[in-house]
């Protein structure tokens, strides 16, 4: 970590403290609400992640949804929930850690009505009306249907949240959320489609505001007015709806809450858009839902977009759009991101790249991951620190030994860098001219040009470190490897697309040889395949779609094929599946499901239907085959057989691509855990588990 130099003044806004209600936050920096897969059954692990962020600066940190009753059980995605007495212990962990570093602690209060389906608690969803919530997620998916809500439900609900934020202060939280938003039970109230009550409850915004009202006041006189009371709201469906009285039913429902809560926190409606990926939106595309809040409310207004750019977070509050800037994705790629901005270091901002592998890890049921941060979810369970490194005692001593890395794409570079900071004598070798590996080509894709931002931030870092030497176009023999005189080498060499097709059962079915079969290495290495071209996308994330999307751009009629039910299938994890579909549209792309490619002559694909066999013909010139990637490295493998030991070589390590092929925030983990456990014995290696408080517990401890 370099020194920390004087703060720009333009950045000062930004620190300037703010009230909320009762409460008063250090900074404008807010962690707002995200699921981290952390649940209760994993207490410490959960406050160190939190903890981490308020150490990193954030003025305000925030749990995900947490829910209020059993009747809002969300198994077996990850939810927290705040039920008893054991709860309560689960969560001061994280008050706690989060107080110490100054910040203030809040806790989304949460119902999910029709949306949770119960599993576990098998207790019947609650609805305004009746209204199901029809998933496209298939974990989502059930045959169950919510009942209708009588009088006495909506007192038990008030009741709940009322209960549930005794139980939050207990745990020691400051800002208590009503949640109405994403679908869950109070936004159902506020929304026609799902709220088709004819009481108080129902029909003119203002009796569907009503529910929200009466949950504000009853959080805030549980409390007493001791905690401030948040309300988060989604607005881009009401946004869109006309109102009698006001430009919209968004402003019509904001200026009936706009003295009801003490802060604002207010968001999109569905995941695709309020956590859109890079590929398809912009830093700052709530703007222009959600920018007119402030002008109706003299409450302080919290909002998201990917924030990255300390100009454009000043922009946000010196144009009166937000008072507090929010990070969601941004503080688990950096959460030292306040802090770097506080001491003049932005430049070592390491930036979200807007991927959305955290998001893909919740829909996992799995603590986060992140492809900048390959640190996050592993704070307690192996210790790690995002800005520090435990040094090698030998580097301590001034006997620094030396490490050859090879390979510099995403999992080389991480290694480099890491193993750097422990400070090892470090060289990076690439054959390449750039380094950047895979992302070479890949930030080049339509839409990815933000992932170049893995690169930008590690060699930045390298390039400043004195004991790392960085070589591009170096190719390296096992010969050259052993003449190094390196006491430790880490080949990180990648992993290769191949040309292979799949059955009807989904395995790989053999290669498919003949004129302008590709795959994105060929593509990546410059060849220019004529048109019509299809790509047959087995792999089901990125690469087939963003493939597709280049060859349309080039000019190319492309017909896209895939094995799953739909485009990018695994892209509904990363919330990007339904944005591809949109694109495909815009791009003319043609695309067929449930079909895989069984052979290919140059001027006609075959294909069958993968579960009947039925057989089908598309015209095409040129194949891109996106599905089977192989690890594995010559040069590891002649390494491993060879005298190290004479060769001086004391570690030989497979990392990254090359040692399990899979997305690029597997290879910056793999990098990363490669170059902490660089020259440990097993022993030193620690790893925590976790595990939750028990409610009985409790009633034992009552009992004594």
């Amino acid at each position: 970590m370099s020194q920390p130099t004087a703060r720009n003044p333009r950045y000062d806004v930004l620190f300037e403290p703010l009230a909320i209600g009762p409460k008063l936050a250090k900074n404008r920096f807010f962690q707002v609400p995200h699921a981290s897969g952390m649940t209760n059954a994993a207490p410490h692990v959960r406050a160190a992640f939190r903890a981490m962020k308020a150490e990193g600066g954030w003025g305000v940190i925030s749990t995900g949804a947490c829910s209020v009753h059993p009747s809002s059980d969300d198994s077996p995605f990850p939810a927290a929930t705040l039920w008893d007495e054991a709860d309560i212990r689960a969560h001061a962990l994280m008050t706690d850690a989060v107080h110490a570093h100054g910040a203030l602690a809040g806790v989304e209060l949460w119902h999910g009505g029709a949306v949770t389906m119960n599993r576990t608690t098998r207790l019947a969803s609650l609805s305004p009306s009746g209204v199901p919530w029809m998933a496209g997620h298939p974990g989502f998916m059930s045959s169950a249907r919510p009942r209708v809500m009588d009088s006495s439900d909506i007192r038990d609900l008030i009741r709940w949240h009322a209960e549930a934020a005794v139980r939050a202060e207990q745990a020691g939280f400051d800002i208590l959320y009503v949640y109405a938003g994403m679908g869950y039970l109070p936004y159902q109230f506020l929304l026609s489609d799902y709220n088709k009550r004819t009481d108080a409850y129902g029909g003119s915004a203002r009796n569907r505001a009503r529910l929200l009202i009466e949950l504000i006041d009853a959080v805030r006189e549980a409390t007493h007015g001791r905690q401030a009371v948040a309300l988060r709201i989604s607005l881009q469906e009401l946004r869109a709806r006309p109102s009698d009285t006001a430009e919209s039913e968004a402003h019509e429902v904001i200026s009936l809450l706009a003295d009801a809560p003490d802060l604002f926190d207010v968001k999109m409606d569905y995941s695709s858009t309020d956590c859109s990926v890079s590929r398809y939106s912009s830093e700052g595309s709530h703007e222009a839902v959600i920018s007119f809040v402030k002008q109706l409310t003299d409450k302080p207004v919290v909002g998201v977009g990917r924030f990255t750019s300390p100009d454009t977070m000043v922009s946000m509050l010196r144009r009166g759009v937000l008072d507090f800037i929010g990070g969601a994705r941004p503080s688990i790629a950096d959460p030292f991101l306040p802090e770097k901005i506080r001491t003049g270091r932005e430049d070592e901002i390491r930036e979200c790249i807007g991927c959305n592998l955290c998001i893909s890890s919740w829909h996992d049921g799995v603590w986060v991951r992140c492809t900048q941060n390959p640190t996050a979810g592993e704070e307690w369970r192996r210790g790690w620190h995002p800005e520090k490194v435990p040094v090698t005692a030998p580097a301590i001593q001034g006997e620094a030994e030396n490490v050859l890395v090879i390979g510099g794409g995403p999992s080389g570079m991480e290694a480099a860098l890491t193993l750097g900071r422990r400070g090892y004598r470090v060289t990076l070798a690439d054959q390449a001219r750039e380094f950047g590996g895979r992302l070479r080509f890949e930030s080049r894709l339509p839409g990815l040009s933000a992932w170049n931002r893995v690169t930008e931030y590690r060699l930045g870092r390298l390039s400043q470190m004195p004991n790392v030497s960085l070589f591009p176009e170096s190719p390296m023999q096992a010969a050259d490897v052993l003449e190094f005189g390196a006491q430790h080498v880490v080949v990180a060499t990648g992993a290769r697309w191949l040309p292979v097709t799949c059955g009807m059962n989904e395995l790989p079915a053999g290669r498919v040889d003949g004129p302008r079969v590709y795959t994105p290495d060929d593509l990546a290495a410059g060849a220019r395949p004529e048109g019509p071209v299809a790509v047959f996308d087995y792999d089901n994330y990125y690469m087939g779609s963003a493939i597709a999307e280049m060859l349309a751009d080039q000019g190319h009629a492309v017909t896209y094929i895939t094995n799953s039910g739909a485009a990018a299938a695994w892209g509904i994890m990363t919330n990007e599946q339904p944005l591809v579909h949109q694109s495909f549209a815009r791009r003319e792309i043609a695309y067929r499901t449930l079909e895989v490619v069984t052979g290919f002559d140059g001027e006609t694909l075959t294909l069958a239907q993968t579960f009947s066999g039925a057989k089908s013909r598309v015209a095409a010139r040129s194949l891109v085959i996106t599905g089977l990637r192989e690890g594995g490295s010559a040069l590891h493998e002649a390494l491993a057989v060879s005298d190290l030991a004479a060769a001086g070589v004391r570690s030989l390590h497979l990392t990254g691509d090359a040692n399990a092929p899979g997305a690029i925030a597997h290879a910056t983990y793999q990098g990363h855990r490669t170059a902490r456990e660089l020259g440990l014995e097993a022993h030193q290696i620690n790893v925590g588990r976790d595990a939750p408080f028990a409610p009985r517990d409790f009633l034992a401890e009552a009992a004594e």
